[in-house]
């Protein structure tokens, strides 16, 4: 089982994720210019939430990439020179993010960033990112507008997004025998966006979607929205919604008899908070007992890598900590096949390191394989699937989620006895 404080944490990680993970739209762009011209030298720097209400876990997104930096210079650095690395707060918004990433750009020529850790940070300074021609990679972003955003080609990211998260959860649904299933959609870009592709796993699995409704986040009542789920008699629900309306939603179908502990409700990694249960029910927080979900895996279980091993050695949670750390050896190994630091050389090689001939999982090996003409498939941290997850364009295609629920006190645990999903 994961341990509680790293439950806990990764419960204010995802909070905070869906406060500010559908921040639709990019946010204007200023006046940042080209930086990235490639002076054979790489250098890195690190969007990460230093202050605000990730800052708990800081560590375990920028320890693993402090880590991979290690490794890549005492496998010989790239193109011969040690990479450098720094950091700057990205807050946990795209305006604290933003002034960070002039502030770092300005100060000293950065040819990549890693991070920031939201996906609203992402899409608040995706536009700054292509203007000054500098690579990215985050280890956390998941929201599926990112999948369609523009960046130029600059954007690359590591952790699955929000359509294979439905996917693994229509699978959950499907493993534990149900057959008729209604759903309740937040009515916005990230409700709709799970919903499709959760209905038509589900249907494919052989369950019918005997109702989809869906509700206004903003709405003073739920009670209309429940009932016409109830009235269908299904045998499982899924709820699609933040913490904040998903516990109204909870709350009413408690109130309408559909209680979790005698009746199947599940829910995404947006409602998996440490404050969910006192939401729904200050006086009696185990009233959620029983809630199912899954999340992107904390630290999925590779076997083509060790970075777990060594990364527990550090002490740190590993939160996301295995994408960042493949976030910095895919730059290094772009670098190294671009023969170059200029990032509009190295976004064409990103992904081309994840479909070669050759097989390798740590930097030293796949940079000898590049020196010697060879083309690589880099297996990294959190990879659990061929080819880094199925990596595509800028982002993986597959993915491991793990399970998670509510326990009697309202606490969200991962039971060892519910293995990871893994879609692809």
């Amino acid at each position: 089982m994961m341990s509680a404080r790293l439950t806990l944490k990764f419960s204010v990680f995802v909070a905070v994720l869906g406060l500010v993970g559908t921040s639709g739209g990019v946010a204007r762009a200023g006046d940042v210019q080209p930086t990235g011209y490639g002076d054979g030298s790489l250098s890195i720097g690190q969007l990460a939430p230093q202050t605000g209400d990730l800052s708990s876990i800081a560590a375990s997104l920028t320890a693993p990439v402090m880590m991979a930096v290690d490794e890549i210079n005492a496998g010989g650095g790239v193109l011969g020179k040690p990479v450098t690395y720094r950091q700057s707060d990205e807050g946990t918004g795209p305006d604290v993010a933003r002034v960070s990433l002039e502030e770092m750009l300005e100060a000293g020529r950065i040819d990549a960033i890693m991070g920031p850790a939201s996906s609203g940070s992402m899409l608040g300074i995706l536009d700054d990112i292509r203007r000054a021609h500098v690579l990215d990679c985050s280890g956390s972003n998941t929201s599926e507008v990112l999948s369609t955003a523009d960046s130029g080609g600059y954007y690359f990211r590591t952790a699955p997004p929000n359509p294979l998260q439905a996917r693994a959860l229509a699978k959950l649904v499907l493993e534990d025998g149900h057959e008729k299933v209604g759903v309740l959609t937040r009515s916005d870009s990230y409700g709709v966006g799970l919903e499709q592709p959760l209905e038509r796993a589900l249907t494919k699995g052989g369950a019918r979607v005997v109702v989809d409704v869906r509700y206004d986040p903003d709405a003073l009542s739920f009670d209309a929205d429940v009932e016409k789920v109830a009235a269908t008699a299904p045998d499982a629900v899924v709820v699609l919604g933040f913490d904040s309306d998903g516990s109204d939603v909870v709350r009413t179908l408690i109130a309408k008899g559909l209680v979790p502990q005698r009746f199947p409700v599940y829910a995404t990694d947006e409602m998996r908070t440490n404050t969910f249960a006192g939401e729904v029910d200050p006086n009696n927080p185990g009233v959620v007992a029983g809630i199912r979900g899954v999340s992107p895996a904390a630290a999925p279980a590779s076997a083509h890598n060790q970075f777990a091993a060594k990364f527990g050695a550090t002490g740190v949670e590993p939160i996301f900590s295995a994408y960042y750390y493949d976030c910095t050896i895919l730059t290094a190994l772009a670098a190294e096949k671009a023969k170059s630091d200029d990032p509009a050389k190295m976004k064409g090689a990103f992904a081309a390191n994840t479909r070669g001939k050759e097989s390798c999982n740590t930097y030293a090996t796949c940079r000898k394989l590049l020196d010697e003409g060879k083309t690589i498939q880099y297996q990294g941290a959190s990879a659990v699937f061929p080819h880094m997850n199925r990596f595509g364009a800028f982002e993986p295609r597959a993915g491991a989620f793990e399970v998670w629920s509510f326990d009697d006190a309202g606490r969200d645990v991962v039971r060892s006895t519910d293995p990871e999903i893994r879609i692809g």
